[in-house]
């Protein structure tokens, strides 16, 4: 039986709510997707992710301990003072705190995410750093509590591929930017994965079960009419990172297939997973 979209989203409120009061890596691996294992040292993970040390000195520790992400959007981005950023998925708030920063107190920075636990920390670590410029609302990414308009850029980090439909987040991107606004977005997209892993909602969870491929990314937002939808970087997953990561979502829970998902991932897997840095433009109309 397939799993309902609002089981999918339910599953992976509970998985991130776990990781952040429990102090449990959402995934488990040390420098992929979806952030910091609770064994590491603070920090190692997200400077891993493209954080530097100069911005990480700036945030509280708490954004940076429970920063669940596959890449730096912001550092790629052309965020502006006094522009508006929309984060999806903003999590414990580390790439708002940044945007904040850059924005300044003319600019304005808005965080959406669905999980309550992440808008508290978020709320807390913005309070914390100072920045009065910086909200966050409870919401979905595919129903975003945001006027329409109202952003000059999107950013989002390995969020919308846990997303069950993905072409409504990027449509609702496409409302809430004014026109000539952009994207920047850091996430996983995969090549190919094999049924009995593409059904796991651990995986799911983990940010790997729900990726799509890249060409069905940058098509989908196509679709929601962004232009110049494309990809400026790739940084790929090796076997051991992504055998450590299904070890660690507990699928080898029977060892009598711990062999049958080694094969998997050797044989399909492997080499065809990995973090793309996208970016797109919302067309302005003639």
């Amino acid at each position: 039986m397939e799993r309902s979209e609002e089981r999918i989203k339910e599953q992976v409120r509970e998985r991130y709510t776990a990781a952040v009061t429990k102090s449990e890596s959402c995934c488990g691996t040390k420098s992929t997707c979806c952030g910091a294992e609770a064994q590491l040292p603070e920090g190692r993970v997200v400077a891993s992710a493209g954080y530097t040390p100069e911005q990480l000195v700036s945030l509280p520790s708490d954004a940076i301990a429970n920063s669940f992400g596959c890449g730096n959007p912001v550092a790629f981005a052309g965020v502006k003072p006094g522009e508006t950023v929309v984060d999806i998925g903003s999590g414990a708030g580390i790439d708002c705190l940044l945007a904040g920063q850059i924005v300044g107190k003319e600019g304005h920075v808005i965080g959406i995410d669905m999980t309550p636990v992440m808008i508290e920390k978020a709320r807390a670590n913005a309070q914390k750093a100072g920045l009065d410029n910086v909200e966050f609302r409870l919401g979905d990414a595919e129903n975003m509590p945001v006027e329409t308009e109202a952003a000059d850029w999107i950013v989002s980090n390995c969020v919308i591929n846990l997303s069950p439909d993905k072409p409504r987040v990027f449509q609702e991107a496409f409302r809430v930017l004014k026109p000539g606004g952009k994207v920047s977005i850091s996430d996983i997209v995969v090549e190919h994965m094999p049924w009995p892993l593409s059904k796991s909602s651990a995986l799911h969870c983990s940010c790997v079960a729900g990726a799509i491929s890249e060409s069905k990314y940058l098509e989908a937002m196509r679709q929601a009419g962004f232009v110049d939808a494309k990809v400026t970087e790739r940084i790929y997953y090796d076997r051991d990172e992504l055998l450590h990561l299904i070890e660690e979502s507990k699928l080898f829970a029977h060892s009598i297939l711990k062999g049958f998902y080694r094969f998997l991932v050797d044989r399909y897997v492997a080499g065809k997973i990995w973090s793309a840095r996208i970016v797109a433009t919302k067309g302005v109309s003639v």
